[in-house]
């Protein structure tokens, strides 16, 4: 056993000790006062759309469902039988009018509400069902997404968000007028503690080395777009730990700039698309198709990254899994639908050019953090010329280490002792 050291003295403005990546009572620490005390994204509004809809999940180590109840209120419930533990659901995502325990056959409603036990007489009056519901959390929504806290006492969602509110906003754009809706995901697990992958979403430095294979496999206007490192993008510090990595400006709001020449690799679908809607809501469609131009982090497991979402759980201190969710436009044409599909699977599937290539930089961070002891991870880069925007915010040059930072300031608020666990 490591032990368990002082949170502050792993954790520097420039850097931080490699221990943070492999020490287990740190990441004990972790679960408890990061992932049972900050609000822990668990679903889209699209995922349960209807009354008697649910999905099953994690906040944390937890096993959770997220329940949409007959009056449309949406509930996230610990996956725990009241009476001997089981689990009450194994399906990942169905329609229900109730959660029944295969063990013993107690009932619950879609809100919790202990509903029915078989052979009660035999508890003797022993047994008040209004005192045993599944153990709710905290639930609140913003912009379709929907977050879950163990933290009664937490602060307001809205609170929470702050800064990263219109980021959020600019990011459900890529419905195209149309909601924004989940198109199914794929899920994987790399052998790494949760922060690496943390790391890399507000990490640009990396893009054309690790993701060079990507960059060969488009065409050169494509690769035009993506040679942002040197460009005009920025990282911003949003408070609370979450950031924003603008590596294409012009994609940033895509309301604007539809006059813009469509790119040639979407001129096809542009023609399709003609056929049936005006000019302006085809560019409009095509710019949702190509996605947004900026990765949004949202401390401590979502990030709203260009064209679909990325989650993160941690399983252990060195293991780590992580679900790409597509997106799209809920009633946009089936053709944008399928081409966003289509670009998902190129970059992020498991047989795209970018995931694999990524995990295998995580996997090595690793590994490579063991070797030697007290050598510093070093997070500094860009912060020579940070500086504050007139709201407050930090930031710097879109490959600077801007977003870690923001990112290891809250990790160090949230591990202190003033926390509370």
């Amino acid at each position: 056993m490591q032990g368990l050291p002082d949170p502050k003295s792993l954790l520097d403005d420039d850097r931080a000790d490699g221990s943070i990546y492999s020490n287990p009572d740190l990441y004990d620490m972790e679960m408890d006062r990061i992932f049972m005390h900050n609000w822990i994204w668990v679903a889209h509004r699209s995922d349960l759309p209807a009354p008697g809809d649910f999905i099953t999940t994690f906040v944390g180590s937890h096993p959770v469902i997220v329940s949409r109840d007959r009056k449309g209120v949406v509930h996230v419930m610990l996956n725990r039988c009241r009476h001997r533990a089981a689990t009450v659901c194994e399906l990942k995502h169905g329609k229900t009018a109730s959660f029944v325990c295969p063990y013993h056959g107690w009932a619950y409603g879609l809100d919790g509400a202990l509903r029915g036990v078989p052979h009660q007489e035999g508890y003797t009056g022993q047994l008040d069902k209004s005192k045993l519901p599944l153990i709710s959390l905290k639930v609140e929504e913003y912009n379709g997404l929907i977050f879950a806290s163990f933290d009664k006492d937490i602060m307001s969602l809205d609170e929470w968000l702050g800064r990263a509110k219109p980021w959020i906003d600019l990011f459900m754009k890529q419905g195209a007028g149309w909601p924004v809706k989940t198109m199914g995901e794929h899920k994987f697990t790399f052998p790494g503690n949760w922060k690496i992958q943390l790391e890399n979403t507000t990490d640009a430095y990396h893009f054309p080395i690790v993701h060079k294979s990507f960059l060969d496999s488009v065409d050169a206007e494509t690769q035009n777009t993506f040679d942002f490192v040197e460009g005009a993008g920025f990282v911003e510090d949003l408070g609370h730990g979450h950031s924003v990595m603008v590596m294409i400006p012009e994609l940033v709001d895509l309301d604007e700039g539809l006059d813009a020449p469509i790119p040639e690799r979407f001129a096809e679908l542009a023609a399709e698309l003609a056929k049936d809607y005006p000019d302006e809501q085809v560019r409009k469609i095509v710019r949702a198709v190509g996605g947004s131009g900026f990765n949004l982090n949202l401390f401590p497991n979502l990030a709203c990254s260009m064209a679909f979402f990325r989650v993160l759980r941690p399983l252990s201190v060195t293991e780590t899994e992580i679900r790409h969710i597509a997106i799209g436009m809920d009633g946009g044409p089936d053709i944008a639908n399928e081409a966003r599909l289509r670009l998902h699977e190129h970059f992020q599937g498991p047989m795209g050019f970018g995931t694999p290539d990524d995990a295998e930089a995580w996997d090595r961070v690793q590994r490579g953090s063991l070797a030697g002891k007290d050598i510093s991870i070093l997070l500094n880069r860009g912060l020579g010329h940070e500086a504050r925007r007139e709201d407050g915010n930090l930031f710097s040059d879109v490959s600077a280490e801007t977003g870690m930072r923001a990112a290891y300031r809250q990790w160090l608020i949230a591990m202190s002792e003033e926390a509370g666990a």
